[in-house]
């Protein structure tokens, strides 16, 4: 969901896990606010690799984007493993990746980003944080109906009503193709910032870290890295077509 923000509006706390999406919403929010911190969630994801990414990705933000280098504060870490536990999923036991009865991939979390943006909302509220973003599409999504643009509205309804104020939420990637993630990153930080995104994100559902793509790191097979390959090699050849 994109809306027209305020002047006013200075202060941004955008939901990251240390992939490529969030890293790219990071990025776009240190571009816009005057000060971004930063929450991550830990929901017992069986492959603490996306935990570490984080702060590899929040390092090297500093180093990519210098001259915002001031604007990147304190970073969170909400413990949610008791509802992991109750949401079981390919990502969080040993269970193979395939589609349900439903259609629906076995890496979805149910409800995950709506518990993601409840705790997130709270978290803003206290820390006096007026938007939160969030690396939700549904361009170039893995099937997952809680990253959908109808969602998040509803999402930004409820918590506006829930915590008796406005609570903006903003999903910059949206309507972007992985291919356009990879220009708007391009864009925003150049070169700099799109070998952080490869070397230092983390997308691959099996927590791959051996295998290094011209994308990244991950196993190149499930649904993750195959996006996020497809995604590298169509902005690449978009890129070599312009010049």
């Amino acid at each position: 969901m994109s809306v027209i923000l305020e002047k006013s509006t200075t202060s941004a706390l955008v939901l990251f896990s240390g992939g490529q999406d969030s890293a790219t919403c990071l990025a776009w929010a240190l571009e816009r606010f005057g000060r971004v911190e930063t929450v991550g969630f830990d929901y017992g994801q069986r492959h603490l690799v996306e935990m570490e990414a984080r702060q590899a990705v929040r390092a090297g933000m500093k180093t990519a984007l210098p001259q915002w280098a001031d604007r990147l504060g304190d970073d969170h870490v909400v413990d949610l493993t008791g509802y992991g536990r109750i949401a079981e999923s390919a990502l969080t036991a040993d269970r193979k990746i395939e589609m349900d009865a439903r259609g629906l991939p076995t890496t979805f979390v149910p409800g995950r980003n709506l518990i993601f943006l409840v705790a997130a909302a709270a978290l803003a509220d206290r820390r006096g944080l007026e938007v939160l973003v969030g690396g939700m599409c549904e361009t170039d999504y893995s099937g997952y109906p809680d990253c959908r643009h109808e969602t998040m509205e509803a999402m930004a309804r409820a918590l506006s009503l829930g915590l008796d104020k406005p609570v903006v939420i903003e999903t910059p990637l949206m309507w972007l193709t992985k291919a356009q993630t990879w220009e708007l990153a391009d864009r925003i930080g150049g070169e700099t910032l799109v070998e952080l995104i490869i070397e230092d994100s983390h997308t691959c559902y099996q927590g791959d870290r051996t295998h290094r793509h011209a994308w990244g790191y991950g196993c190149g097979q499930c649904p993750a890295c195959e996006l996020r390959a497809a995604g590298h090699a169509e902005w690449v050849a978009g890129r070599g077509a312009q010049t």
